[in-house]
């Protein structure tokens, strides 16, 4: 048995994070994650589809881009319902800069947000046909789980048409960690 005197001493718990930091703390990591693997599709691969029923890889782009417009105008309080989808830019490059910008926004705006404004009831969709009432913090949570299941979408197109699938939350094939 180690002595007392000598022993390393357990490690202490730091202050835990409000839930708006906790928000910020994962949505700054996995958006930055997001970026990587949108920046990984191949150039000129913007309009691969696995299927005539899935969406391109430029349209499944862009709904990381409405998910930040959404959770922005749940902050703001100026989401409707139904919302709206505007249809992505021509261009790859745009829907890339467009993502970058409204993550920044996103970010300045809950860390601005007064912690109650995060718990002011907005109406957002439930579940398949339903509409119902969440907290803003909810959904900000909702949209980013939301964008995480599509990331894990778009990875599966980038390994499709050649890309290389950078590490999520893990080692990839293409970035392994030993």
């Amino acid at each position: 048995m180690a002595d007392i005197a000598t022993a390393t001493p357990p490690m202490t718990m730091s202050a835990i994070a409000s839930p708006k930091q906790q928000f910020l703390d994962v949505y700054r990591k996995e958006t930055a994650t997001t970026l990587r693997v949108i920046k990984a599709l191949p150039e000129g691969k913007d309009g691969f589809k696995p299927h005539d029923d899935c969406r391109t890889a430029h349209q499944l782009a862009w709904n990381f881009v409405i998910e930040q417009r959404l959770s922005l105008a749940a902050v703001n309080g100026t989401l409707t319902m139904p919302p709206y989808f505007p249809p992505p830019p021509d261009s790859f490059d745009e829907v890339l800069s467009a993502y970058e910008r409204d993550v920044r926004e996103l970010d300045a705006v809950v860390s601005a947000a007064p912690d109650t404004r995060l718990y002011e009831p907005v109406t957002f969709f439930t579940g398949p046909k339903q509409v119902g009432q969440m907290s803003v913090i909810e959904m900000l949570w909702f949209t980013l789980m939301d964008m995480v299941h599509h990331r894990g979408q778009f990875s599966v197109y980038l390994r499709m048409c050649g890309g290389k699938v950078p590490s999520i939350y893990g080692p990839s094939k293409d970035e392994p960690w030993m």
